[in-house]
């Protein structure tokens, strides 16, 4: 180590979810902690999710009991420590002919009922769907289905929150930072940056998503990088196809499901795809992709969708561990970590967002086994709001955004309860101070808050990862916002920044 070079416990590469819970909780374990990323915070992966804290009833066909067991356990506690930017959300499972008989869903629901120990989230049911207002939305044909419930969740924003309390317990977080090369040498890591800074650690954690192959072999140098199947996930955005608070999770002829989810109060989102990609920055979706989400959720609707109600798309790539001879339904989702022997480093490959943070405490096990776990009950800080004893974070959500929005009543309650669904518990301080000059849906204070607070640099930034105000402002605001953070309206893409991919930790 160089003389003036600070010399961290834990270097990570890559700022998506698996790296910001790492990060997170290495530095409330008392470790120093740095963590970079080529591109933004969560601006992969991370932030191109279905959105969901799932245990993952269609993994029970594949028998993948621990994996839902240990999700479904999850589900429970991110719905406590993250109430401001997740709840409970309700799917209906329709019985279809000729898929999965009727005996078959119930059974399906009823074990997803008892794996875990449920708090918050309800039992499932059988319904009628000619007597429910679910059912409005779908072809008579369909008449028997079952509700179930798991959680929903602002992917992206799960990312900040967690860096935002790393960063309040110590931790330096470098988006938009390249590592050129890590090296081993004299019982440290030495990171060469893409801007000439030198960092030194004494453990690195390779936490680049479908890059951490690349990641090991070429900025490592390592030769026993981990092997992973990159399967892109594409999703569209359309018009609401029903006003009801329900999902729907629709089989289809083939074996996979859709999902269909109220999205952003004005709209639906649906995904999603399964297609082998061969490079992390080849994903894009297709208009075969589009057709097939189409087709798939037309099958069920009554009333049917076309290419001009998709008002967005995007696509994310999941790293999944390479299993020979299995195909992407049967891949599983589970996480594992690649240690590198006696180098003090280790990779994080595959995994879901549900699970990111025991991920990061089996890393915390590895890497500093003395230190005791801390997270399941400590919120993230835009759920840091004072709590009745015993209070779970969803009850304590409700009342005090009742009682922000009592003491705010000059503000218009749609804007109360947008900051709260995005910042939590900062909406009061922001809201207090006042919000400045209206740029058309956003406020200033609101950006200055985003690039001050959550390392926001681009109108991308904000507009599909700190929000998603790109689905509702119009042209004019996006450029409004484009020129607040120095940009040109050219810059404002039809493919919008939050779903191009960044390589984390790659020159």
């Amino acid at each position: 180590m160089s003389a003036g070079e600070t010399l961290f416990d834990v270097a990570i590469i890559g700022a998506g979810i698996n790296g910001a819970g790492i990060a997170r909780d290495a530095a409330g374990r008392g470790l120093s902690v740095v963590i970079l990323d080529a591109g933004d915070v969560g601006g992969a992966t991370s932030s191109a999710s279905t959105k969901l804290i799932h245990g993952g009833l269609r993994y029970l066909e594949f028998f993948a009991f621990g994996l839902v067991r240990k999700a479904l356990a999850e589900r429970e506690v991110l719905l406590d420590i993250a109430p401001h930017i997740s709840w409970p959300q309700p799917f209906v499972l329709p019985h279809a002919a000729g898929m999965r008989p009727v005996w078959q869903l119930r059974l399906a629901t009823l074990l997803y009922d008892h794996l875990a120990r449920r708090v918050v989230v309800p039992g499932s049911e059988r319904i009628d769907l000619r007597a429910t207002r679910a059912g409005r939305a779908l072809k008579p044909d369909y008449r028997t289905a079952f509700r179930y419930w798991d959680g929903w969740v602002d992917d992206a924003r799960l990312v900040v929150e967690n860096l935002k309390d790393a960063a309040a317990r110590g931790a330096l977080v470098l988006p938009r930072t390249t590592v050129s090369r890590a090296d081993r040498r004299d019982g440290q890591w030495q990171l060469i940056c893409g801007d000439g800074r030198r960092l030194a650690a004494r453990q690195l954690v390779n936490a680049a998503g479908p890059w951490a192959g690349e990641v090991a072999q070429r900025v490592m140098g390592l030769n026993d990088a981990p092997q992973l199947k990159l399967v892109q996930g594409s999703h569209i955005v359309t018009r609401r196809v029903h006003l009801g608070r329900d999902a729907f999770m629709l089989q289809q002829p083939d074996g996979r499901i859709i999902f269909v989810l109220p999205y952003e109060r004005d709209f639906s989102l649906i995904g999603t795809t399964e297609t082998d990609v061969q490079a992390p920055g080849a994903a894009s979706v297709t208009d075969g992709e589009v057709e097939y989400l189409l087709a798939a959720a037309n099958r069920y609707l009554v009333r049917p969708l076309t290419a001009e109600d998709v008002v967005h798309r995007f696509a994310g790539v999941r790293p999944l561990v390479l299993e020979p001879g299995k195909g992407d339904r049967e891949t599983s989702r589970d996480y594992h970590l690649v240690s590198h022997a006696g180098l003090d480093a280790l990779s994080v490959v595959g995994g879901k967002i549900t699970t990111y943070r025991v991920l990061a405490e089996d890393v915390l096990r590895r890497i500093s086994p003395k230190s005791k776990p801390w997270t399941a009950s400590a919120p993230l800080p835009g759920g840091a709001f004072e709590r009745l004893p015993g209070e779970h974070g969803q009850a304590g959500f409700k009342r005090w955004l009742d009682q922000l929005q009592a003491r705010e009543h000059h503000y218009d309650p749609a804007i109360i309860r947008r900051l709260a669904h995005t910042i939590g518990a900062d909406a009061e301080q922001l809201l207090a101070g006042g919000l400045g000059h209206n740029l058309g849906g956003v406020f200033e204070a609101e950006l200055d808050y985003f690039r001050r607070r959550e390392w926001a640099q681009t109108s991308g930034d904000v507009l599909w990862r700190r929000t998603k105000l790109g689905l509702h402002l119009d042209s004019a605001a996006q450029a409004e916002v484009a020129r607040w953070f120095g940009e040109t309206p050219s810059d404002l893409k039809d493919i919008p920044a939050g779903h191009r991919f960044a390589r984390p930790g790659l020159g």
